[in-house]
């Protein structure tokens, strides 16, 4: 698709590019000036500890792969914490500041960082062995061969929206049998809310069975903070269903993006929002709407 391409196809309001993720759709539900921020104004937000955390355990179970089967112990993955947390931070220098509460953000660009101490980062990356340890009851890494890890994933719904995710793990059995693997570094859903932690999953299942015509046997979540596993196959008539809930989100937030209205929703969830300084329900302003987003005269 050409940049003109792009351009016309992107509704009025949004950057170019926009796609719908799991998580953007999450913030939009949550509360629309919060997905305003995030997709729009791109405002940058502090890293808390756990978020990093969750980070660094993704890619540790990413990496853990990499070896040969009888290799994937509790200690090889231990030891790949400190290396991974050293990349980490050259591809993302803001990472740093999950270990550093108390250091002013977003940093000065002109004034140099100071490095943390050795101490404190193997005190941090020591928080993170136990859920390591969790992984390795829930399963066993030298039986698994997966098709894919960190998987990027696009498609364009017909007449509808771009989707986009990146998928943690995707198992393939004897039997073409397809299971979808996301890691959870928190605490398994309460009761009740197991269909809010399921729409990340129906999402990826959707657009897999778009792309490549299966519907995936099994999704899987793995919740490392209490030792959960949350299993769920899904169905077509549950998968069309869901298309048509996307397709009536993303409607949703084209028409507010061109008409520029995105109201706060207020929640519990502002008790953890970055943003009170900006929020009118906080007593703040929002910025004016950045120019990069996509404009188009009218005829």
């Amino acid at each position: 698709m050409t940049v003109e391409a792009i351009q016309a196809s992107t509704p009025i309001g949004l950057p170019v590019g926009t796609a719908l993720s799991p998580s953007r759709a999450s913030d939009f539900l949550t509360c629309p000036l919060l997905f305003r921020f995030r997709a729009i104004d791109r405002i940058p937000e502090r890293p808390s500890s756990a978020a990093v955390r969750g980070t660094l355990l993704h890619a540790v179970l990413e990496d853990l792969f990499d070896l040969p089967a009888a290799e994937r112990t509790i200690e090889a993955a231990k030891e790949l914490l400190l290396p991974t947390w050293e990349r980490m931070l050259v591809d993302n220098p803001d990472a740093a500041f999950a270990l550093d509460p108390d250091a002013a953000f977003p940093p000065d660009p002109q004034a140099p960082r100071e490095a943390l101490s050795p101490a404190v980062v193997m005190e941090w990356i020591s928080t993170a062995e136990p859920l390591l340890a969790t992984y390795f009851d829930l399963e066993d890494p030298t039986r698994l061969e997966p098709q894919a890890r960190e998987l990027r994933v696009e498609i364009q719904l017909d007449d509808g929206p771009p989707l986009r995710g990146i998928i943690d793990r995707v198992d393939v059995a004897p039997g073409d049998l397809v299971r979808v693997v996301d890691y959870k570094s928190g605490r398994s859903p309460g009761v009740g809310f197991e269909q809010k932690a399921l729409f990340q999953m129906r999402f990826y299942a959707l657009m897999l069975w778009r792309i490549n015509g299966n519907i995936p046997t099994r999704l899987q979540l793995i919740y490392l903070g209490d030792s959960q596993v949350l299993k769920y196959d899904p169905t077509e008539a549950e998968l069309i269903a869901f298309e048509k809930t996307l397709r009536a989100l993303w409607s949703t937030i084209t028409r507010v993006a061109a008409e520029g209205n995105w109201a706060p929703k207020p929640s519990k969830l502002c008790n953890w929002c970055d943003h009170h300084d900006r929020c009118p329900a906080k007593g703040g302003t929002p910025p004016d709407l950045p120019i990069h987003i996509t404009t188009r005269p009218t005829e």
